[in-house]
């Protein structure tokens, strides 16, 4: 076997971590797979100049180096989007299969949606270090290769967004058979137009943020409590003409908005008890692209 052979190799045998790394950091599809594409060819290069040992843990230093580096950059066009910022998201059908060929990975509680929503509150260098440090235990040696800071800053910037995790209060765990009992209720309500059960399904702080980029129409700020998210709700199922597809929006049971010309908007539900606490809704067509 040649040794680009054995690379090649390697790196496919890294490249769902390094996917779901460079996904986990930035919140983009299609920014991850650009970036994991990019560790391929900066993999070659340095391996001609002095071979590299170990691939994966080489990849994945330079993966979310690359992912980092986007993110930055990124942080400023996101700043002037037109309304609420919202991930791409991921999706499979309910028998598994995935929709959007750019991610190729078991999904698990690592890109969670409302993980990766609450992930924004984050700079850019807090995240890549609890991301690569908390969720992908990598040691706080290695997430310094990646930062670009010393092991102790490193330590400092994942401390600080475990802090900021922890005041949005936003991850919770939620049985999987619970979380689709109260979609189902939540699905029943909103398609027989009953206002009083839609509303019954809702935590009482609940939030709805909709991502049209400013390209398909959304409301530009997020919509608070019950009433008002119910009444939104109504609104939007009155309007569509369409239906509804339950399919796994990033692991857990979500809706996708289908009309004529196909996919009309992405809707992914968490919920905390027995109630929904979060809907997000992704209609930016960008952002739909690879489902």
């Amino acid at each position: 076997m040649s040794r680009q052979a054995e690379l090649a190799h390697a790196y496919d045998a890294a490249r769902p971590r390094l996917t779901r790394v460079a996904y986990a950091i930035l919140g983009s599809c299609a920014d991850a797979e650009d970036v994991v594409a990019d560790t391929w060819l900066k993999l070659v290069q340095t391996d001609e100049r002095e071979p590299i040992r170990d691939v994966a843990g080489w990849a994945t230093v330079a993966t979310a180096r690359g992912a980092l580096d986007l993110l930055r950059s990124a942080r400023v066009r996101r700043e002037a989007y037109v309304g609420p910022w919202l991930p791409e998201p991921m999706l499979t059908t309910h028998d598994g299969d995935l929709i959007d060929p750019a991610d190729r990975v078991t999904l698990d509680d690592s890109v969670r949606y409302a993980l990766l929503v609450v992930l924004e509150r984050l700079s850019p260098a807090e995240r890549t270090a609890w991301v690569l440090h908390d969720l992908f235990e990598m040691p706080f040696d290695e997430v310094a290769a990646a930062v670009g800071r010393t092991p102790a800053a490193v330590r400092q910037l994942a401390s600080r967004a475990r802090a900021h995790l922890a005041e949005a209060g936003q991850r919770f765990e939620v049985d999987p058979g619970r979380h689709d009992e109260v979609v189902g209720a939540f699905m029943v309500a909103a398609a027989g137009g009953d206002l009083a059960s839609l509303v019954g399904t809702l935590d009482a702080d609940v939030v709805l943020t909709s991502d049209g980029g400013g390209v398909i129409s959304a409301a530009r700020r997020p919509v608070l409590g019950p009433d008002r998210v119910a009444r939104f709700i109504l609104g939007i199922a009155a309007k569509h003409e369409g239906y509804v597809l339950p399919v796994q929006v990033n692991g857990a049971t979500g809706l996708a908005l289908m009309n004529g010309d196909g996919l009309h908007s992405v809707v992914s539900l968490t919920v905390r008890g027995d109630r929904i606490s979060r809907i997000d809704m992704v209609l930016a067509p960008d952002k739909l692209r690879y489902v």
